[in-house]
């Protein structure tokens, strides 16, 4: 497999699509972070492991079995195998940024960067869908009171239809020509 040179890459390169939601937190994966950042899974690993004091668990976390899988069944990863048989790290932003302490060649603080910018952009589209939803309430509580209105307007007309049919009814009832005395 080819890494791509660091020029190539743009957050929108892989990137987000490595980011999910896990324990209600976006994380990154250790397989994922050693591909982009061109290391073996096993050395990221390692340097994690001697400097464990820089990742508390609000920063990396060791997926539990039912987690992984979970990943392998929404395709995050395609089998266990996949793991090399090893339990998995999954890093949140904050893993990643301590991640360039611990790593210190030039293409993994250049990746890293990428990465943060990518967890930016995922917060921005949250965001943004934040602020459409509001919009779309607002929308739907105009459009409910539109909805009473035409309801309303729609009473007042069957009300009218059925006034203007007894009035039907009552000029139908009436007889049209002259009186006379036998009837």
């Amino acid at each position: 497999m080819k890494i791509k040179e660091i020029s190539e890459v743009k957050p929108e390169d892989n990137i987000i699509d490595k980011i999910f939601v896990l324990r209600e937190e976006k994380v990154m994966l250790d397989i994922h972070l050693a591909e982009i950042y061109g290391v073996e899974t096993r050395a990221l690993k390692q340097a994690v492991r001697r400097n464990l004091d820089l990742f508390p668990t609000d920063f990396m976390f060791v997926l539990s079995p039912e987690e992984i899988e979970i990943i392998i069944e929404q395709n995050i990863i395609p089998s266990k195998q996949h793991l090399g048989g090893s339990e998995p790290f999954a890093f949140t932003e904050t893993g990643v940024a301590m991640l360039s302490s611990v790593l210190k060649s030039k293409r993994a603080r250049e990746m890293n960067i990428a990465i943060i910018r990518a967890f930016v952009s995922l917060r921005k589209m949250v965001i943004n869908h934040s602020e459409l939803r509001s919009l779309i309430e607002k929308i739907e509580q105009k459009t409910d009171g539109n909805t009473k209105s035409i309801e309303l307007l729609f009473e007042y007309i069957d009300g009218l239809m059925i006034q203007d049919e007894v009035k039907n009814e009552k000029i139908e009832i009436r007889k049209i020509g002259f009186k006379t005395r036998h009837g």
